[in-house]
């Protein structure tokens, strides 16, 4: 690159810290000024510097972390606007939401002025897919920039001047592997989310600390094998079944001390057997010692520290939490004390200078004298460090890059992580500590007992890595073939104990094995299970599951479905990691993924009675009603041809009438009410040959034999397309809607008309037979309701909630409940189901054009 003309450069970081810090290390404070941007958080740095010899006025702003959202497109946000299935494949669109507009409308305007887009954003995939997120604003405007990228670790002078000088190209491939994790958590979450909430939310009483209308019971990809992880962990401890044993303790005292020797066996189960060889050595204790052995053993430090190892040695040390333990290095990050916190790599490069990291920390007052020792090649204590086998091609692992020391400006956590930072990297270019072991064997009446001691010769890097110890204990001097009576040889019980719940440390473990999450990512899904009240922490950070958590896991576990397990989402991870290295295409793993969750999600919704009874172990059951996801959606009939964009589903209204309506309301009310007479309605699997577009399924429909005329059978399979000329001729003979008071079981009289309430007999012949009678006292009517099903061959009618409306009785039939001689019979006008006047039909009773067959007052039982 040759000097010439001045050229803008636009350079963009990842938050407006990380702006301040490198405009103020590319400036070195000289000529440094700073402007207002069109948000009020995001300033712009602007000063001159030269790139590789060309002259550049930079302009540093910053956005805050992703600029851009992925969601449905707006018709499908709602959680009624369409079967949650189909929200594995309708449109998503990625866009700037409203609280970051101040944001794009800054990188518009000073791209707009611009040669060259410099991108600072952290070293990752997400950095780089919010990178390419800046690249599409600034490019919509001004298209002919030259884009370049800033690779460095650490926001200290010498990163920052060598990553400028050195820029590169953007990562697509790690971008487009954040775009599939993306959109594939998003469709996977919202379908599961939606199908879990609205199938349990309203059918028990979940007692949580929140608004329990507001409860959303979420679905994550990653959260639930997570959450699984808990509750496996949870049953081992609950099935544990405590069981005694029993083991042989022999101990022998000297003038040089005491040695404690345990038996090889360990413990038998078995107290007569244990019994039977406990006397055997009672009976010739003599001791012989059949193996001395003496040996040098190593402590070796630990690896270099990545962003899992930094976690859970936070959590072990200090109880931190892993989300904690990263907004607090993230801090210290941007303040310049470490290296960039979120990497997988343990292994540091040859170009690292180790030599320099250590003489920074020469000076402080409490490891300083450490590290002047490690910098004395005459102490021998110098080691390389050990290679994890990590290496993310990215970042180093975590290390110190500033001296930091009595920072009164942050917490005693800040103090304490950057202690751990600092001590860790000492200790990994330490020598092992070195002990001398001894192991002695004893053989009493054939039984091996084994004791050991240990000396430690150099503590080494355990003299500044005060995290770890590694004890010393003295044993007498033995030598082979020796002899001697046991000072006391005892038969001892104990129980076997379960394993310990999960600690953080341990779950991390867990994720880490098993590819749950990345190293960016974990300390998110485990806060997650706790902001859902699906697990809880303890003082000992140790994870117990709540009863939401656990029913959960239980009803897909007995669904065989092993949604909570690992294995789907680890091939997931699996697949994006291998985006990230160009391996697979990323319409390739959304494609595959995708398929398969969806196959999941359509096999967890046919089995939905599973998780129904694992619920209701653990919660009552509510009397709200919509408690069933059917009430909510419904089962899927047919494409809507009305808006050509949601589903027409078979559900019921408030009422308990069936209808098919479209998932778009309200923005589409297309509706088929279907005969009010229905008492059961089952979408089949069976598909219509004639009507089109398909396909459409055929609704299996049972009706109330009494309510439709004596020509039609009580059950048929139909179609609500437009092709079933019976379904049609019982829509328009019997009208649509109500029938019975709300709540009541009733049949029509056949003298007056009016509804006869189920009653129940308390004579002594008839004592608990149910019957139907008048309510009027001028009319005899009366009919057993074991005649009624003996005469019909039908059900007794139902107990259902099934209120008369207003709407409902103008959309069914005439205004009122109006009789023959009604003073608007003349005048009165029927609708179908689609809402057209019906003409020319009449009661199929009487002939009456008043009202429908089914409270004909003329009509016998």
């Amino acid at each position: 690159m040759v000097g010439g003309r001045t050229i803008n450069v636009l350079n963009v970081a990842e938050k407006p810290s990380v702006a301040k810090a490198v405009a103020s290390i590319l400036s070195r404070n000289q000529g440094l000024r700073t402007r207002d941007g069109r948000s009020r958080y995001n300033k712009i740095f602007e000063f001159n510097y030269s790139i590789n010899g060309q002259p550049c006025h930079m302009l540093v702003t910053s956005v805050t972390g992703h600029l851009m959202e992925l969601e449905f497109e707006d018709r499908f946000r709602k959680w009624h606007s369409c079967d949650p299935a189909d929200l594995y494949h309708v449109p998503v669109r990625k866009f700037v939401p409203e609280d970051k507009l101040g944001i794009k409308r800054t990188l518009e305007e000073e791209a707009r002025r611009c040669q060259w887009l410099v991108l600072w954003l952290d070293c990752d995939r997400e950095g780089e897919n919010i990178a390419f997120e800046v690249i599409e604003v600034c490019t919509a405007v001004n298209a002919d920039l030259t884009i370049r990228r800033a690779h460095f670790s650490a926001l200290i002078d010498s990163e920052i001047h060598e990553a400028v000088q050195h820029l590169v190209e953007p990562n697509k491939w790690f971008s487009d592997a954040v775009d599939a994790r993306q959109e594939i958590d998003l469709r996977i979450g919202a379908s599961f989310t939606r199908f879990q909430t609205m199938l349990l939310r309203d059918a028990f009483v979940i007692d949580l600390a929140t608004d329990d209308r507001n409860i959303v019971l979420s679905y994550g990809p990653c959260q639930f094998p997570t959450l699984g992880f808990i509750v496996e962990r949870y049953w081992e401890v609950q099935a544990h079944e405590p069981e005694e044993f029993w083991t042989i303790n022999c101990s022998h005292k000297s003038d040089e001390g005491i040695s404690t020797f345990s038996w090889m066996r360990g413990h038998l189960f078995d107290y007569t057997c244990a019994i039977i060889i406990y006397e055997m050595c009672v009976q010739e204790p003599t001791a012989t010692v059949t193996k001395v052995r003496q040996q040098e053993k190593l402590k070796y430090p630990p690896h270099p520290l990545n962003t899992i190892e930094l976690e859970k040695r936070a959590s072990r040390y200090f109880r931190m939490s892993s989300e904690h333990t990263m907004k607090v290095a993230e801090d210290l990050y941007q303040a310049g004390f470490i290296s960039y916190p979120r990497t997988e790599t343990d292994c540091f490069s040859q170009r690292t200078d180790l030599h320099a990291i250590v003489q920074e920390q020469q000076r402080h007052p409490v490891w300083g004298s450490y590290a002047q020792r490690l910098l004395d090649t005459g102490t021998g204590l110098w080691r390389n460090p050990s290679n994890g086998g990590h290496d993310d091609k990215a970042h180093p692992p975590i290390h110190p890059t500033m001296l930091f020391s009595g920072e009164t400006r942050f917490s005693q956590d800040h103090h304490r992580l950057y202690e751990l930072v600092v001590r860790h990297f000492l200790a990994c270019v330490s020598q092992p500590a070195v002990g001398a072991e001894t192991n002695v064997e004893i053989d009493i009446a054939g039984e091996l007992f084994s004791a050991s001691g240990r000396v430690i010769l150099a503590k080494n890097y355990l003299d500044v890595y005060r995290f770890e110890s590694w004890g010393s204990s003295m044993i007498p001097a033995y030598v082979f073939g020796q002899q001697f009576i046991p000072t006391s040889l005892t038969l001892d019980s104990g129980v076997t104990r379960p394993p310990p719940l999960l600690s953080e440390a341990d779950l991390l473990s867990c994720m880490d094995k098993e590819g749950i999450g990345t190293d960016a990512t974990m300390h998110d899904h485990i806060k997650k299970l706790l902001d859902r009240f699906y697990a809880t922490k303890d003082s000992n950070t140790r994870f117990s599951p709540t009863n939401l958590g656990e029913a959960l896991v239980m009803g897909y576990d007995d669904m065989g479905y092993q949604l909570w397990k690992p294995y789907l989402r680890a091939v997931m991870e699996r697949d994006m990691k291998a985006v990230s290295e160009g391996t697979m295409r990323k319409a390739e793993v959304l494609t595959t993924s995708l398929q398969q969750m969806k196959a999941c999600f359509l096999d967890a919704r046919l089995n939905k009675v599973k998780l129904f009874g694992a619920m209701a172990v653990f919660f009552e059951r509510s009397n709200q009603s919509g408690g069933d996801e059917q009430h909510a959606h419904g089962d899927f009939v047919r494409r809507c041809g009305h808006c050509q964009e949601s589903d027409m589903m078979l559900r019921r209204n408030r009422d308990g009438n069936f209808m098919v309506g479209c998932l778009g309301f309200p923005q589409c009310r297309n509706a088929i009410w279907l005969p009010g007479s229905i008492s059961e309605a089952v979408v089949t699997t069976n598909i219509c040959n004639t009507c089109t577009p398909g396909p459409v399924y055929l609704i299996q429909f049972k009706f109330r034999q009494l309510e439709i005329p004596p020509n039609y059978n009580a059950n048929h399979l139909g179609c609500i397309g437009g092709c079933d000329e019976i379904l049609r001729q019982l829509i328009e003979i019997c009208g649509t809607g109500s029938r019975m008071p709300g709540g009541e079981s009733s049949v029509p009289c056949s003298t007056c008309g009016a509804p006869c309430i189920l009653r129940t007999a308390n004579t002594a012949n008839n004592s608990g037979r149910k019957f139907y009678s008048c309510q009027s006292q001028n009319c005899n009517f009366f009919v057993w309701e074991d005649n009624l099903n003996n005469g019909t061959g039908g059900r007794s009618v139902r107990s259902a909630r099934m209120n008369v409306s207003a709407s409902d009785t103008s959309r069914s039939r005439v205004r009122g409940r109006g009789g023959r001689g009604g003073p608007h019979a003349a005048t009165a006008t029927f609708v179908s189901a689609t809402g057209d006047p019906v003409s020319g039909r009449r009661c199929f009773v009487c002939g009456d054009p008043s009202h429908f067959a089914n409270v004909c007052p003329n009509r016998g039982s």
